[in-house]
Formats: C-alpha cells, structure tokens, sequence
C-alpha cells in the first residue's frame, strides 16, 4: 500500500472513530430533561409572530416543514434524532420546557440564543399550533 493510502485509511478510520465516539456521547446523554425553574417558567408572549419564517428558516432542516423530526438533515444526524414537534412527547412539555431546550440546545441541536427572547417564545407557540397535525 502506498503511503498515501496509508494516509487515507488512517484518516478514514479518525473519522469513523470521532463520528462513533461523538454519537456514543449524545446517545450516553440519557433524557433531556429542562431544570425545575425553566419547567415553570410562564410564556408571556400571545401568538406566533414571525415564527413559521423563523422556522423555516433556522428548524425546517432537521425538524421538517410539518415539524415531525423528519427534515432532509436529520437522517445524517446521530441518535437522539430531532424531535416531532406534533408528538405527545413535546406537546406534553410546558412551554419553558420547550423554550428553555431551544435556548440551550444538546448534542445536534444548537443553541438558538442568537434569536431573541420573543422570537423563541413565538417559535414555542408555532410548535403549540402543530398539535394534532
């Protein structure tokens, strides 16, 4: 083998290690469980504002257009997969839950701190208006 071939699988074999080894560490995660103070905290925004172009714009690649965790980015995306906004599962969070994880990301999911308070409290209520769809 040529030391250039050398070279590639020996980098072939760091990625697939750091991939396996990065996918191992989300997955070991366990629940993303939001602290008691978020869980409580009180929406005090009405309405969804400009959330759905928020949406489309920041979420749609991993969450979908419909919100069900199946956007074109999430197949490449290591366990825990994104969430499915209509589910049981996240419609049953309190709405500090929801923006406190938006906030604070995890694993594959940034933090969207970039956006403003507002923006996340209205993107809170956009995923409320996906309930039953």
């Amino acid at each position: 083998m040529s030391a250039f071939g050398k070279s590639l699988s020996i980098a072939v074999a760091a990625i697939t290690l750091l991939v396996w080894t990065g996918a191992a560490v989300v997955s070991a995660q366990g629940p993303w469980v939001a602290p008691a103070d978020a869980k409580a905290s009180k929406n005090p925004v009405k309405g969804v504002g400009n959330a759905k172009k928020l949406v489309e714009t920041n979420c749609v690649s991993c969450h979908g257009p419909m919100g069900k965790g199946d956007g074109p980015a999430a197949a490449a995306l290591p366990p825990p997969k994104p969430a499915n906004w209509t589910s049981a599962a996240v419609q049953n969070q309190t709405d500090g839950e929801i923006f406190w994880k938006i906030s604070n990301g995890r694993g594959a999911m940034p933090p969207w701190k970039h956006l403003s308070e507002q923006e996340r409290w209205e993107i809170v209520n956009y995923i409320r208006s996906l309930k039953g769809k």
